[in-house]
């Protein structure tokens, strides 16, 4: 079942949101109070998520309650992975949610993408699960590791620079808990130790072969909680429509936050997934169309019937 909605994927990593589109975030919170009332008025028991920011910055968050997007936000998520890009230790974990639940007006901070990656040793990402599931269960109400897979090194990173951003860019491909091969890093038993409170973030790619192998490794680990995403560029695809029904059917067993994003080329400011979208409530369309599909509000002659 869908029990939250995201709202975009980091919109202050200028990976994923143009900064030199939207330099006063005037548009993103636009897209965020549209977006936010449009799920809330298809289903208002889904809990509504502010795009994870990277970095974690409280001046982000004030910046959007000052130009009134927080109104239709339930839940601030914020990401972060110390050992790879982030320029703080792992130990600072408890006061960067500290510092995001000082400016939330009483709203729950989510972790919804931790990780530590393989890239320089295996050891390090059994330390890095281990401290990570020590440090933060218990701190906040949901965690979800990213990932379960290491990245496929053909498929490319989501990144704006590439091969230019040296080992930054490498470090993408080993964060998984399972090689490309299929083959289990040492990690994933020390994972297997948190999973019923330490939930996954994978996404998906448009017709991902590996969906079914991960349903299964899921259920097999105990996980409840995963993250994932619905591309709003990916709706455009041929048959886009039956590939989310079928993502969606295999995730039926867990709680999900599904995130909303990634700006289709033809619809951007600029033809980029980054860009703002020349009509914002485009994309507030597709998330309450998504979620009438996914997350239909339950009434109460349904309720009564079941």
């Amino acid at each position: 079942m869908i029990e939250a909605a995201m709202i975009w994927n980091e919109p202050n990593n200028k990976s994923h949101w143009d900064p030199e589109i939207d330099p006063d975030w005037s548009r993103y919170a636009d897209t965020v109070i549209r977006a936010g009332r449009a799920i809330a008025s298809v289903n208002p028991a889904v809990a509504r998520v502010l795009g994870g920011m990277s970095p974690i910055d409280p001046h982000f968050v004030t910046t959007l309650d000052r130009l009134g997007a927080l109104e239709e936000i339930d839940v601030l998520a914020v990401h972060g992975f110390p050992l790879d890009w982030n320029l703080w230790q792992i130990g600072e974990w408890p006061a960067k949610v500290a510092e995001i639940e000082a400016v939330s007006r009483g709203r729950p901070v989510w972790v919804t993408e931790v990780g530590v990656g393989s890239f320089g040793a295996e050891e390090v990402q059994v330390f890095g699960v281990d401290r990570t599931a020590e440090l933060l269960i218990g701190r906040v109400p949901r965690i979800y590791w990213y990932s379960l897979y290491d990245l496929p090194r053909e498929w490319g990173a989501t990144t704006r620079h590439r091969e230019a951003e040296g080992s930054s860019y490498y470090r993408h491909f080993y964060m998984g808990l399972i090689r490309e091969d299929g083959t289990p890093k040492p990690s994933l038993d020390h994972y297997a130790r948190h999973a019923d409170r330490m939930g996954l973030m994978q996404w998906f790619h448009y017709r991902d072969p590996r969906l079914d192998d991960a349903v299964a490794w899921m259920k097999r680990l105990g996980v409840k909680h995963l993250r994932t995403g619905l591309s709003w560029a990916d709706s455009f695809r041929e048959d886009a429509i039956g590939w989310f029904d079928r993502q969606m059917e295999a995730l039926a067993d867990f709680d999900v936050t599904v995130t909303f994003c990634f700006t289709p080329e033809h619809l951007g400011i600029a033809p980029h997934h980054t860009s703002a979208a020349r009509e914002p409530q485009a994309f507030a369309d597709f998330c309450a169309a998504m979620i009438e599909r996914y997350a239909p509000a339950v009434t109460q002659r349904s309720a009564a019937r079941g």
